[in-house]
């Protein structure tokens, strides 16, 4: 009785701290707050529940072997023994063998290689047309809006405002704060495999419950943004973008996939390499005051104690909270990568499957420091007279897009 209680408390508070910051809390429409709830549950049970999905996992988990497998296949030409290749010599600690950068990081270049050909060929604008209309008929958004929130749980923050281009001049406070949050809120197709490859000794069916993560939680984005920040200038429903790929054939979107992904890649490469050391100089720095509770202090407990009330929210027993505390305090002030690697590396005895499987939800968006630079430069490009508009509006989507993800881990701990 009580997980089943925990997470609906955790529901319930979610939504007041959001309403506690809103800025029109008499404008708030509880349609989209009944309606957005009931659709990350319907989601969460069709998704989780049912046996053909189920199955579907499976093959999603197939194809991310196939993948990764792929992927090494290049690797090996290219680094050799670095990217995965046999070594000229004898390996006498073979574990230590894998090369982050060389050997998971470069299937960024393969997904994003994927998803330019699956632009191309109208694969992937069919299914965010689906989506959005879901999102348009359910909880009353705009057509654009409701076109960039299904985007983004296919593609990322920066890619999924480029299909609404034209309307972001005219959007609403509200719909601008929405897109933004669901931004936040869920994580890019081009790292989605990375990421379950990565929990895949971890939790079971990784790659599904990626997917899974991002469809709950781009109705919990517009949720938590409706309100934070309700529209009261409604956006016209009929608004629709053009979803055509700038690529001339098959190779050009592959070309052009490829060579957008490299400045992904080296950023992620570049930024945990800064994130890591700088976590390492502050537990040294922590290091050098007395041990609390018979244990040197160290950024990660500090989170964790941090923290742990709202892991506690979303339905991990108290006994694991400070560990799962800990995990949401890397994601926000580091970021979700960083956390993912953590969570893969747990001992088994830290958390127990369920509580993975709910962090694994809990974990998956973009709401921290470095990716709200990220989206500040890219949505200020593409719409430059509302700079100052999308500046002062990035630091709440970390609020925002951290509460929405923290939302579909308390539904995902009812469901399961």
């Amino acid at each position: 009785m009580l997980t089943s209680l925990q997470p609906l408390l955790g529901l319930v508070v979610i939504l007041a701290l959001a309403w506690s910051v809103s800025e029109s809390r008499r404008a708030v429409r509880p349609r989209l707050v009944l309606v957005g709830l009931g659709l990350q549950l319907l989601l969460a049970l069709a998704l989780l529940k049912l046996a053909p999905v189920q199955q579907g996992f499976l093959a999603l988990n197939d194809l991310v072997l196939a993948l990764e497998r792929a992927t090494e296949a290049g690797t090996a030409l290219v680094f050799g023994y670095l990217g995965g290749g046999a070594a000229p010599f004898a390996t006498q600690y073979p574990e230590n063998g894998f090369v982050l950068a060389f050997r998971a990081l470069p299937l960024i270049l393969v997904i994003s290689a994927l998803s330019a050909l699956l632009f191309h060929w109208r694969v992937l604008p069919l299914l965010v047309r689906g989506f959005a209309w879901v999102l348009e008929r359910t909880l009353g958004s705009g057509g654009a809006l409701g076109l960039g929130a299904a985007a983004n749980v296919f593609v990322g923050m920066t890619e999924a405002p480029l299909l609404i281009r034209p309307y972001l001049r005219e959007m609403s406070r509200s719909a601008l704060f929405a897109l933004m949050t669901c931004g936040m809120a869920t994580i890019a197709g081009t790292v989605m495999v990375l990421y379950a490859s990565f929990l895949a000794t971890a939790i079971p069916e990784a790659m599904g419950h990626i997917l899974t993560a991002s469809l709950i939680s781009a109705p919990a984005a517009l949720v938590i943004a409706g309100v934070m920040i309700p529209e009261t200038a409604r956006e016209a429903a009929e608004t629709r973008a053009p979803m055509v790929s700038e690529a001339h054939g098959a190779m050009d979107a592959i070309t052009r996939g490829t060579l957008q992904a490299i400045p992904l890649w080296l950023n992620i490469i570049a930024m945990l390499v800064v994130m890591v050391a700088l976590v390492s100089l502050v537990n040294q720095a922590l290091g050098l005051l007395p041990e609390v509770a018979d244990a040197p202090l160290s950024a990660q407990r500090m989170l964790g104690w941090l923290m742990a009330p709202a892991a506690w929210l979303i339905g991990i027993p108290w006994s694991e909270a400070p560990t799962a505390g800990a995990l949401l305090g890397v994601k926000t002030v580091l970021n979700e990568l960083v956390a993912y690697l953590d969570l893969a590396a747990l001992p088994s005895e830290a958390l127990s499957p369920r509580s993975r499987l709910i962090m694994t939800y809990a974990l998956c968006g973009f709401a921290n420091l470095g990716s709200l630079g990220i989206m500040i430069g890219a949505l200020g490009t593409l719409a430059p007279e509302r700079r100052a508009e999308i500046v002062a509006l990035g630091p709440r989507t970390i609020v925002s897009g951290t509460l929405a993800t923290l939302m579909t881990g308390a539904v995902v701990a009812l469901v399961i």
